[in-house]
């Protein structure tokens, strides 16, 4: 798991990186297209190399894909255009779809063999970006829920597609061994219902990252809530965000510079 600082981007995104014996996959490259002050690359060919130091191995492949197509988990993909024996799958839904082998898009189930006996599992879980995938790790229990399920900000865009892909990812959770539900952001503090402002780069008192089945289910039975009513839903773990942005944005931008006119840490919060 790597993590973007708050200094280079607000979003702070979370990245993944699983090793197989005959692959590994990076998930996303983040929120910023800039090389100084931002050692994506470096890092990742770091752990790389050392992981190659204990399963010494020759032609040893990286690809490079995406939970979901927008930008803050994608910018980071230039990185590594130049880098050998690494593959780069395009962020548009037709080049993931045929990377990975989806032919029924999404009611399916696909498989991706880093070798050694690591095969990930994915399903199409759009509503919040149409090329989001969730992905399970069998060997860590993972289940990785891109923006679908975070504690912060879901935005659920295309709501009835979401809440489709909400139940369809409960469906397949139930059937495996799922050790945490992990997302690509934290934006929610550890007071019930309360979460950071947009744009906040200090967050000092994050819940963590991983939610459990249960808050996963917690988040379809909200979703369920608040289908016929679009605009901002606040519950203790997540906000949920029902239909286009023009619904809540100006409440969250007004807010956000509520907080900047007025930076102590209790407004911050409020």
């Amino acid at each position: 798991m790597l993590r973007q600082s708050k200094v280079l981007t607000a979003e702070a995104p979370f990245l993944y990186l699983l090793f197989g014996s005959e692959r590994a996959v990076l998930f996303d490259t983040g929120a910023s297209k800039k090389t100084v002050g931002n050692p994506l690359r470096e890092t990742v060919d770091g752990i790389v190399e050392a992981w190659l130091a204990e399963h010494p191995r020759e032609g040893y492949h990286l690809v490079v894909a995406h939970t979901h197509g927008h930008l803050d988990h994608v910018e980071g993909d230039a990185q590594f255009a130049d880098r050998p024996a690494t593959t780069i799958v395009d962020r548009g839904l037709e080049a993931m779809q045929e990377f990975f082998g989806f032919t029924a898009w999404p009611d399916e189930i696909v498989r991706f063999d880093l070798g050694g006996g690591r095969v990930l599992e994915m399903i199409g879980t759009p509503g919040h970006q149409r090329a989001a995938v969730t992905t399970y790790d069998p060997w860590s229990g993972f289940l990785l829920t891109a923006d679908n399920a975070l504690p912060g900000r879901i935005y659920a865009f295309d709501f009835p597609v979401y809440l489709d892909s909400m139940e369809r990812t409960i469906e397949f959770a139930r059937e495996r061994q799922i050790t945490h539900v992990m997302g690509c952001h934290i934006e929610m503090t550890r007071r019930p219902g309360r979460d950071y402002p947009v744009g906040c780069r200090y967050q000092p008192d994050e819940p963590p990252l991983q939610m459990t089945v249960e808050q996963l289910i917690d988040l379809r039975d909200a979703a369920r809530s608040v289908k016929d009513a679009p605009g901002a839903h606040t519950f203790d773990d997540f906000l949920i965000m029902n239909g286009p942005y023009r619904r809540y944005i100006v409440k969250l931008l007004a807010r956000a510079l509520w907080a900047k006119v007025r930076p102590t840490a209790g407004d911050t919060l409020s």
